[in-house]
């Protein structure tokens, strides 16, 4: 199929078509054309060169394809007005052009889930009007460019995930930033105080990589922040009691590290973990661009895909879409080397969805104000040293689906009732408690003796 050139032909969508093989050539005859989206199809070959000629183009994308090789080194220069490109989830390679023109006009840029690696060049990413860059999951290194505020003045949106570069956290991000991601590299050392001059950061993931030193109190001034991700580092020392003032925070992962101390009862003025929250966490992933052509001008909305959250829930490693973000509260602190008592402070959290504090060093009872918790659905506190009875009052909450006690001390019944009554079909998540008994774990309680069990269940794995 070919379609002759069409001067009022503006905009054209191919997503989802099924394409295979190289670009079709008759595309290159719309030179009226200002916004091209041709992802989710299995386009192959280099960047077609013919692109560089239609010089009307404001919005390119060619995510979710097979494409390889890089792009153009003129591309800026000859698509002046270029204000989207998106080229993620390819096979592009090699290094990046060092000089690619000056994206003036470029506001949108994703580059993730490609093979590019060796340095990031500065004119890349040169552009005033950046508003997202997202160079996540490629082989990138080197040094990391400096973001300088007098040329950036609405760059929100960071993703360099899951790349190699290394050394200290840098210190030259921008007040605007509402979302960085640096997830999966080799950063070490301690969080530089210069994270708080992000007045407006509302999400924070550094989980992977090799920071060391204590979590700083200066955190709690950066009060926008509604997910902190620091889940898999070498962090070690207390808590900070600070943290109650991040009052926004909905997600709040430190595992897999190396803190000590008590948990903190300030835990409980958490605003966010109190009260559901009833609004989008972010507002990224809806981006307005303006539009205009000789022809007409419009406000034009660009749905992205974003990368995932990525947490720990429900024994196992899931992505939470970041445009519902708003539907997830959790606390995780599992993996440390936390001791004391498990504050009753905690059951005051009652939009958690996930509670997890398992392996660590905490002894004593599982507090009754977990009862309270009328959202979760998922506890973990096995690995532990608790002691006494499983509260009755859990039996209260009914979007419970996993509570993991195993591992513990733990001794008389285990409840039976509301949706407790479903453990049956995992008395995994019970075992190494030498004086538990309950129909859970197929183990009469003396005062049940003579009382039948149920039939065996398959369970599963913990």
């Amino acid at each position: 199929m070919e379609i002759a050139s069409n001067p009022n032909l503006l905009l054209m969508s191919l997503k989802s078509c099924g394409l295979v093989g190289e670009v079709l050539k008759w595309i290159s005859t719309q030179t009226s054309l200002y916004f091209l989206d041709l992802s989710k199809n299995k386009l192959q070959g280099v960047f077609p060169q013919w692109f560089l000629e239609m010089r009307s183009l404001q919005v390119l994308i060619l995510s979710d394809n097979e494409f390889i090789g890089s792009p153009p080194s003129a591309l800026f220069s000859r698509i002046h007005d270029l204000g989207v490109l998106v080229l993620s989830k390819n096979n592009f390679s090699r290094e990046l052009p060092k000089h690619m023109g000056d994206p003036l006009s470029l506001r949108i840029l994703t580059l993730s889930e490609n093979n590019f690696s060796s340095h990031v060049p500065r004119s890349l990413i040169d552009g005033p009007c950046l508003l997202l860059l997202d160079l996540s999951r490629n082989q990138f290194s080197g040094p990391f460019q400096v973001f300088y505020p007098e040329v950036y003045l609405d760059l929100a949106y960071m993703d360099f995930s899951y790349n190699n570069f290394l050394g200290q956290i840098p210190t030259t991000f921008l007040k605007e930033t509402t979302f960085l991601a640096l997830v999966g590299n080799k950063f070490s050392r301690g969080l530089p105080f210069n994270l708080t001059n992000m007045s407006k950061l509302k999400h924070l993931e550094l989980q992977d990589n090799n920071l060391t030193g204590e979590l700083p109190n200066f955190l709690s001034k950066i009060s926008t922040l509604q997910v902190l991700n620091l889940r898999s580092n070498h962090f070690q020392g207390l808590i900070p009691k600070s943290i109650y003032n991040l009052s926004n925070l909905q997600i709040l992962d430190v595992s897999n590290n190396y803190l000590t101390g008590e948990i903190p009862k300030e835990f409980r003025n958490l605003v966010e973990m109190i009260e559901p929250p009833n609004s989008p966490s972010l507002n990224l992933y809806i981006i307005s661009i303006y539009f205009s052509t000789i022809r007409s001008s419009e406000e034009g909305k660009l749905s992205l895909e974003l990368r995932d959250l990525i947490v720990n829930w429900k024994k196992s490693k899931q992505g939470f879409s970041i445009d519902k973000l708003n539907m997830y509260t959790l606390l995780d602190l599992s993996n440390n080397q936390l001791s004391g008592q498990i504050p009753a402070s905690l059951g005051a959290l009652e939009a958690l969805k996930l509670l997890n504090i398992c392996s660590n060093k905490l002894y004593s009872k599982i507090p009754t104000s977990f009862g309270d918790l009328e959202n979760i659905e998922t506890i973990g506190l096995s690995h532990n040293n608790l002691s006494g009875s499983i509260p009755l009052t859990l039996t209260k909450l009914q979007q419970l689906t996993i509570l993991n006690v195993s591992n513990n001390e733990l001794t008389g019944q285990i409840p039976y009732g509301g949706q407790l009554g479903t453990m049956i079909l995992d008395p995994n998540y019970f075992i190494n408690n030498s004086g538990l008994c309950g129909i859970q774990i197929r183990l009469p309680c003396p005062e049940d003796d003579g009382l039948p069990l149920p039939p065996p269940t398959k369970t599963q794995e913990p």
